[in-house]
């Protein structure tokens, strides 16, 4: 069973973080709660995330510090970031937090389905990536005959690698389909990267067929 995707919640108040919490509890993802940018930045050391959802304002270390931090570091650069204010927060804080690497930016109250669309498409991009990765593996595996010609175990690494292709195009597409259902213009780019690493891998391994 694999690992359920982490989703980092970043917000100094309590009861923003039990309400970020409620409107995710029908996903299949573990939230992790951080009260300060200080407490992400420590949460992120040790943690893989698919997404940050990061407040703005924060005492001590706000929401943009917070996010450069995130994106100067290599291990954490490319970790997709949604920032969250209040609708009263000044009119350079969009434009501010796109600056800082944001994918999207929402204002509080936001609508709860219009949230869990976009953590689920978030979320749904990180676990094909990983399973996209193994898949890789295990290709890079069979291209660089690691088990021998003629093997008997070889002939069974084919038919399972064309499941495990299949079952990620097959994911691919339903991840398109909630990306445009969630109206997530952010994720175009990371898709559209992906769909030509699926390409390239059904290309490789037709290749050996």
């Amino acid at each position: 069973m694999p690992d359920r995707a982490k989703i980092l919640l970043v917000d100094d108040r309590e009861e923003n973080l039990i309400a970020l919490e409620a409107i995710l509890s029908s996903l299949d993802l573990v939230p992790v709660r951080a009260r300060s940018g200080e407490e992400a930045l420590k949460a992120l050391l040790n943690t893989e995330f698919a997404l940050i959802l990061l407040d703005v304002r924060m005492p001590g270390m706000d929401g943009f510090e917070t996010a450069a931090h995130i994106k100067r570091r290599e291990r954490t650069r490319n970790i997709p970031i949604i920032f969250l204010t209040v609708v009263d927060s000044a009119p350079d804080y969009a434009f501010r937090g796109y600056a800082a690497g944001a994918v999207d930016y929402l204002t509080k109250p936001f609508d709860p389905w219009v949230l869990r669309a976009k953590v689920s498409v978030f979320a749904e991009l990180y676990n094909m990536n990983k399973r996209l990765a193994e898949q890789a593996a295990l290709l890079r595996e069979r291209l660089g005959h690691e088990l021998p010609p003629g093997a008997g175990d070889q002939a069974s690494v084919l038919p399972e690698l064309s499941r495990r292709l299949l079952a990620v195009e097959e994911e691919l597409s339903r991840v398109r389909e909630l990306a445009q259902q969630s109206g997530a213009s952010a994720l175009r780019a990371p898709l559209t990267d992906l769909t030509d690493r699926v390409t390239r891998l059904r290309a490789g391994f037709d290749a050996l067929t």
